[in-house]
């Protein structure tokens, strides 16, 4: 039965501010998911927080948004990343934005080759060769841990690309999805909602489980952004998109792929405690979470 590991990467400096002068919310996930109980709930070891540094809502136009600040991050997130799986337990990361899936990817990096299971609304792969200007890391963070954008952030300790485009798996994105054409000419495997929801997570889950099998991978790390839920069911988000899952089938989903041995751990990022005023939506997903990571402690 798995072990577990909870660590808290609080980082918004990848995402843009939700109106002028505004910080976004989705820092303050760890502590929503906190009041919930879920450490307790999943029996889980508590491995901490990473602070980040402050976040700076000035951007010059043309580079990475708060780019210093998330390499500085990146690097001290992907050294606790490091410790908290020496103990093999599955580790739970909390966010924050999409950025902090750098810090995972960087870690794991240092440990071998590992795939990329990212289930998402968006495919998160703007880059350089396929958009006008790029800017906020949170909707980049699949283009950069796969090389593409500012060596400073995609080739930290002369490791890039974190992550190979043939160890990827991309689930939940939106049927229209701009870059969903592209992730497929590169060999990244990509279902999209409506697909998961017509074939099952249970059979989804499997396949994902079999690709990521028939590579050479030493293991494989899971993306969640909450966004993948559908925007009725999940508003409390920085980008909410209609068709996506349930919270079930996210359950279903997330039982499914954590059932592999080379699962190693999860990050959770963009549900925004502050447009969850009765933390009815932080509930729900914590529900979902724990059923879906350890239904036997529920």
């Amino acid at each position: 039965m798995r072990s577990f590991s909870v660590l808290d990467a609080p980082s918004n400096l990848g995402l843009r501010p939700p109106v002028p002068g505004a910080v976004p919310g989705a820092y303050k996930l760890g502590w929503a998911l906190r009041e919930q109980r879920i450490v307790a709930r999943l029996w889980a070891r508590d491995d901490g927080v990473v602070i980040p540094p402050r976040y700076r809502a000035e951007w010059d136009g043309h580079t990475l948004r708060n780019r210093q600040e998330i390499v500085g991050y990146t690097r001290r997130l992907a050294e606790r990343v490091g410790s908290s799986l020496e103990s093999e337990s599955f580790l739970l990361l909390l966010g924050g934005d999409c950025s902090i899936l750098l810090g995972p990817a960087l870690a794991l990096r240092r440990k071998g080759r590992y795939g990329l299971l990212f289930l998402d609304a968006h495919s998160d792969f703007r880059h350089p060769g396929n958009a006008p200007s790029v800017g906020a890391a949170a909707g980049e963070d699949l283009a950069l841990v796969t090389g593409r954008g500012s060596p400073e952030v995609t080739n930290l300790d002369s490791l890039g690309p974190y992550v190979r485009d043939e160890d990827v798996i991309v689930l939940g994105f939106r049927p229209n999805d701009e870059c969903a054409e592209e992730l497929r000419a590169l060999g990244i495997h990509a279902v999209d909602s409506v697909s998961v929801r017509e074939r099952g997570p249970k059979v989804v889950a499997e396949e994902a489980i079999r690709r990521m099998e028939e590579r050479t991978v030493q293991g494989f790390w899971i993306h969640l952004d909450a966004d993948v839920l559908d925007s009725a069911l999940m508003p409390a988000v920085d980008s909410p998109e209609p068709e996506g899952l349930t919270f079930e089938e996210l359950s279903e989903l997330l039982q499914g792929v954590i059932a592999s041995p080379l699962a190693a751990g999860l990050d959770v990022t963009v549900f925004d405690p502050d447009l969850d005023a009765d933390g009815t939506l932080a509930g729900r997903l914590c529900d979902a979470l724990v059923a879906g990571l350890s239904p036997k402690h529920d």
